[in-house]
């Protein structure tokens, strides 16, 4: 567990997105002869199908400040915004990860939000649903996730890598909320020193779950929008905020 001894013991990372973009169709593929850079919109990172041109982070006119972020119009291509595999719970929990955020449909798409052990450039997801089934690609998440392949078009919990193991049965996660298009949840995520998770949407406690990640895994904090048909996929984000504690441990 961290041990505070600094005025600076707790650090909060935090973007409202009054401005500052990735246009669409101007930023260039990681990995191409064209060279390709790390993009950031202030405290995060940008990671994704960049070079795709119906892909990016745009800022839009709706109050308070918000982006919107544009997936691709391919299954399992899409864009995050997020944090470096930098985060452990052991040293640096309670790690809270809180984002606001509304889509214009609730179809072809799925959105993630929370923590991975997995966020390279290409910014893959985390997970896939259908029907009622959940595929756990990554070793380590837990998180907010939905999915407009799955039966219950609803806001899951999913988990996995602590010592409870993660349920693949959609059920098992599925909270209480259904997304209405147009319309903005807040989802928070709070992850204890040992591995315990709590999931709230809209203030309301949807889920607790004790070893729900590992303590010692590196995790990344991140939002993502993926595809899921030749449709385009997008979320719009209010802001997103990461909280957690230094490491003061020699």
């Amino acid at each position: 567990m961290a041990i505070v001894n600094s005025e600076f013991g707790q650090i909060t990372l935090f973007n409202h997105f009054m401005g500052p973009e990735i246009p669409v169709a101007n930023a260039i593929a990681y990995g191409t002869s064209a060279g390709g850079c790390n993009y950031y919109l202030g405290d995060f990172a940008v990671k994704g199908d960049l070079g795709e041109t119906d892909t990016g982070v745009v800022s839009l006119s709706k109050a308070g400040g918000f982006v919107r972020i544009s997936g691709n119009d391919e299954n399992g291509k899409g864009v995050t915004i997020g944090t470096e595999i930098a985060l452990s719970p052991a040293l640096n929990g309670t790690i809270v990860v809180e984002a606001r955020l509304e889509m214009q449909a609730v179809t072809a798409r799925t959105v993630w939000v929370g923590l991975c052990g997995t966020h390279a450039d290409d910014a893959a997801e985390p997970l896939t649903g259908s029907t009622a089934t959940l595929t756990l690609t990554a070793t380590d998440l837990c998180g907010f996730f939905f999915d407009s392949q799955l039966t219950a078009v609803k806001w899951h919990m999913p988990y996995k890598g602590g010592t409870t193991t993660g349920p693949t049965a959609s059920a098992s996660v599925v909270s209480t909320v259904t997304p209405v298009a147009a319309e903005c949840d807040v989802l928070r995520l709070e992850v204890d020193p040992n591995g315990t998770a709590r999931w709230y949407i809209n203030g309301v406690l949807e889920q607790t779950v004790e070893g729900a990640v590992s303590t010692t895994a590196l995790q990344s904090a991140f939002v993502g929008c993926w595809g899921t048909t030749t449709t385009a996929a997008d979320a719009d984000v209010d802001y997103l905020a990461v909280r957690f504690n230094t490491d003061y441990t020699r």
